[in-house]
């Protein structure tokens, strides 16, 4: 997929050049210089051409609407944030589609009891609870590295640190949450 943004690059320069205005034009920069990065952590996370691309485009969409079209202060975390905040509802609606989908077919004896349901959902909202809980820059790495599924180098990349720091911000990460989980129970 990434070959046929490459091939056509050379088209979209020349078509857009004329169109867009020069108060826009960073936005095609930063396409350029975070579109390969970009569409690698997209495949890692939604894993078929059709959503990566509309995520692509959703991602940039926001961009190009940010604050009435300004330009944010760090462009190229806003634009992972926003990919990665895209790519994941991508998933939820997916998955609450499939779960809507199977609801009226029989259930068996072998599925989990009303009142699991109910313990799993609960510590589910209470890690969701727990994460947004988390400082930004601990929240960021655990996103990129384990809901994105970026190596330590790549989430140091993005986020202007290095790998090490990113390892060691995710493992405090991973401390606060079972210290306050445990304490959930």
């Amino acid at each position: 997929m990434f070959r046929k943004a490459l091939s056509c690059e050379l088209l979209w320069d020349g078509a857009v050049s004329g169109v867009v205005a020069e108060s826009q034009r960073w936005i095609l920069s930063t396409m350029q210089k975070c579109g390969p990065e970009l569409v690698t952590m997209l495949w890692r996370i939604l894993g078929n051409e059709q959503d990566v691309c509309d995520a692509y485009q959703d991602t940039f969409l926001q961009l190009a609407h940010f604050q009435g079209g300004r330009k944010p202060e760090h462009v190229k975390a806003y634009v992972f944030r926003t990919a990665n905040n895209v790519a994941i509802s991508m998933l939820r609606r997916r998955m609450a589609e499939r779960t809507r989908l199977s609801r009226p077919l029989a259930t068996t004896e072998a599925e989990n009891s009303p009142a699991e349901e109910v313990d799993s959902e609960y510590l589910q909202e209470a890690l969701r609870r727990r994460m947004a809980q988390l400082p930004e820059h601990l929240r960021n790495v655990v996103a990129l590295r384990d809901l994105a599924e970026l190596s330590y180098v790549q989430v140091g990349r993005i986020l202007g640190i290095s790998a090490g720091t990113a390892r060691v911000y995710r493992c405090k990460a991973v401390q606060l949450l079972a210290m306050w989980m445990s304490k959930e129970e």
